[in-house]
């Protein structure tokens, strides 16, 4: 078992384990998608950390605890087709894929989707779409979704991705309160919608559009500088009330 993978070990069974998530399968796939290959290689040394990263073009990875979170409230059982908002890296895409039938992606960032397209593909994950598109609007085209999961922050629930969620499926999304952001569950149960709040939270804000690359992509990855200075950044530390700040 080599370095990285004893890390994973630990950081499940101290991150998530012990902070209460039960899900076998959830832990199992977060045991096995090799995280570090999702941060700069600058950072691979702090991947299995309790912390957000940054990840180039102003975004970050969010820490263990987030992902395995959000991937135990969808409750996936394996045959679902799930809809994720908010590529980021593909860490958590990565995640999903390991859990359930298919994964459609979408970030507005489009030299971030390409990249994390390449990286989901060299991992051998064909069972995930990618799509550079603005993500308020979802996938209609490859709708409906057993789940939908959001890794930005929006005012309100968009009511373009409820109608693309099946009967009973679950959809979840952190919401500005403003003082705070709080992620919320919301299944579908006919023409109502059942609300169950969860944790406190804090992600990068839901964006309209699609951000082209300006000038060298490569020169949009973390400098030196921000790496060194990351653990003292405000939207990097380990937030106290509850999860870590990202993307996926």
């Amino acid at each position: 078992m080599n370095d990285y993978a004893v890390a994973r070990r630990r950081m499940v069974r101290e991150q998530l384990a012990a902070a209460g998530l039960d899900d076998r399968r959830v832990l199992h796939a977060m045991e096995i998608v090799p995280r570090h290959q999702f941060v700069p290689r600058l950072l691979h040394h702090r991947a299995h950390q309790d912390c957000a990263l940054p990840i180039g073009f102003g975004q970050t990875i969010s820490k263990p605890f987030t992902v395995g979170l959000m991937s135990c409230l969808l409750e996936l059982k394996g045959h679902e087709r799930v809809l994720e908002i908010g590529t980021g890296s593909g860490y958590q895409a990565a995640v999903l894929a390991a859990l359930c039938r298919e994964v459609v992606t979408v970030e507005r960032v489009a030299p971030l989707a390409r990249r994390s397209q390449q990286l989901l593909a060299g991992l051998g994950l064909d069972n995930v779409e990618v799509r550079a598109a603005d993500g308020r609007d979802g996938a209609p085209d490859r709708a409906p979704f057993d789940a939908i999961v959001v890794t930005a922050c929006a005012p309100n629930l968009p009511t373009a991705l409820v109608s693309q969620l099946v009967e009973g499926g679950f959809l979840l999304l952190p919401v500005d309160k403003g003082r705070e952001q709080i992620l919320y569950r919301y299944q579908r149960r006919g023409q109502e919608v059942v609300i169950e709040r969860s944790v406190s939270c804090r992600f990068v804000p839901l964006l309209p559009g699609i951000q082209e690359a300006v000038g060298d992509e490569a020169g949009e990855d973390p400098t030196a500088a921000d790496l060194a200075a990351s653990p003292d950044n405000p939207e990097l530390r380990d937030d106290p009330e509850g999860t870590g700040a990202g993307r996926a």
